[in-house]
């Protein structure tokens, strides 16, 4: 595992050594930040603080500038995520038709805290505030397929698919 995210660095340096930043003003090296932060996280997974660090070294700007855009944008994250991401809509509609409690079920079957990874890396779960789905209420998005209306008991299912995805694959 270590040499795995030894060598996603490895790639994440020389792609930001790769960059073309001689001639570059401060104004266009901060404009590349998004695009290089996109590449980073499609990479890495998220963007840790060091990597952080790097990207504003090599851009030559203030790190305080990189964790700002990293901590604004939802998309990119500061701490591993699984292989399956859980989004929980907490949103007002898919609160009152029982989020918090679809929540609670994902965490007690996959036996982890919300923003953490199961030890397998298959899964990590995250509230967020509106999926934009209202009228599926309540919602969950595993990675970029959107489950609507769901159910207490549904939340098994869909792990169990999951898993069983993984070990058909």
């Amino acid at each position: 595992m270590e040499e795995l995210l030894e060598s996603k660095l490895k790639d994440i340096e020389t792609y930001l050594n790769s960059l073309d930043l001689t001639d570059k003003t401060e104004e266009e090296r901060r404009s590349l930040l998004i695009e290089v932060l996109h590449k980073v996280q499609e990479n890495l997974g998220y963007i840790p603080n060091e990597v952080q660090k790097l990207v504003a070294k090599k851009l030559k700007i203030p790190s305080s500038q990189v964790y700002g855009v990293v901590t604004f944008y939802n998309f990119f994250s500061t701490k591993p995520k699984g292989k399956y991401p859980i989004s929980v809509c907490l949103g007002t509609a898919c609160y009152v038709g029982g989020a918090n409690e679809i929540l609670d079920e994902f965490k007690k079957i996959l036996n982890v805290e919300e923003e953490e990874v199961t030890e397998d890396g298959l899964f990590s779960i995250h509230p967020v505030r509106c999926l934009g789905a209202c009228g599926l209420a309540p919602v969950v998005k595993i990675g970029e397929k959107v489950y609507g209306r769901l159910k207490i008991n549904d939340v098994r299912r869909i792990i169990r698919d999951y898993r069983a995805k993984e070990k058909n694959s």
